[in-house]
This record gives structure tokens, sequence and C-alpha cells, in this order.
């Protein structure tokens, strides 16, 4: 199996209920052509670098996946004919993967974010001293 990974905005007009079947109609043709659901993750609404399809808006979703190279095809072909989709982006990023081997990686990688960011918010108080210091250097400047 491949791993891959495909971008793709929606109409942001949308109301959430229809947001949530689109996220879902593409898990489930990835998991009908025997692929793999690594990771989904949704973005949510952003302002795109330029107008798509007279939009300046969008949501971006993030699917990631293991499947054999037919599956490609499949995904994009729906998402060409489905017009709340603006624009797509696919991409291998490696051939041969072991899904369960990425899923556990992903999961670590997650473990580790979160701890990161618990870290993070401990040492802010001392964030904000280094700032004022380095302020006061560039104010010698």
């Amino acid at each position: 199996m491949n791993y891959y990974e495909t971008l793709y905005l929606i109409n942001p007009n949308l109301p959430d209920e229809e947001y949530r079947d689109i996220v879902a109609k593409f898990k489930d043709i990835v998991e009908k052509n025997n692929g793999v659901i690594i990771n989904i993750e949704e973005w949510g609404k952003k302002t795109l670098a330029y107008v798509v399809k007279k939009f300046d808006k969008g949501f971006y979703v993030l699917l990631q996946y293991c499947g054999k190279g037919s599956i490609i095809s499949e995904i994009e072909r729906n998402m060409q004919l489905d017009e709340r989709v603006l624009k797509f982006q696919t991409i291998k990023l490696a051939d041969n993967a072991d899904p369960e081997e990425i899923k556990a990686k992903a999961k670590e990688q997650k473990e580790r974010a979160t701890q990161k960011a618990e870290t993070t918010e401990e040492e802010r108080p001392d964030l904000t001293e280094q700032e004022e210091d380095q302020e006061e250097k560039d104010d010698d400047l």
C-alpha cells in the first residue's frame, strides 16, 4: 500500500451538516476501495490566497490514507464531480507503507504535541520575561 495525503477545499457557505457529509463521503470512498484512513484533520474555515470559483474563503480538510494507486483516480473523480469541492491536491508520501506503523507514529506525534503544549503553557510567565529582556536589548541598539 502507498501512503497518500489529499488536501481539499469545501464551499464555505455550506451548513455544518452538509460539510460533515462531504468529509464522510470521501472517508467512505477510501474505505470502499480497500484503503485505510490514517487521519482526517479539519482545519476549518480560512481565507484563501486567491479567489477560487468566486470564493475567497474555504473549509480546509486534510485526508491522510493508505491504499493502492487506483484509489486516487476514484477519489479525484468524485472530487471533480462534486461542485461543493472547490479545489484539491493529492500527493504520495511513501511507497509500500504499513498503515498500522503510520497510525502508531501519528498517535505518538499527537501525544508529543499535547505534552509540548502543556509544557509551554506552564512556562508562559518565563517567556514574557524573556520577551521583555529582548525588547530592552532591541531598544539599546
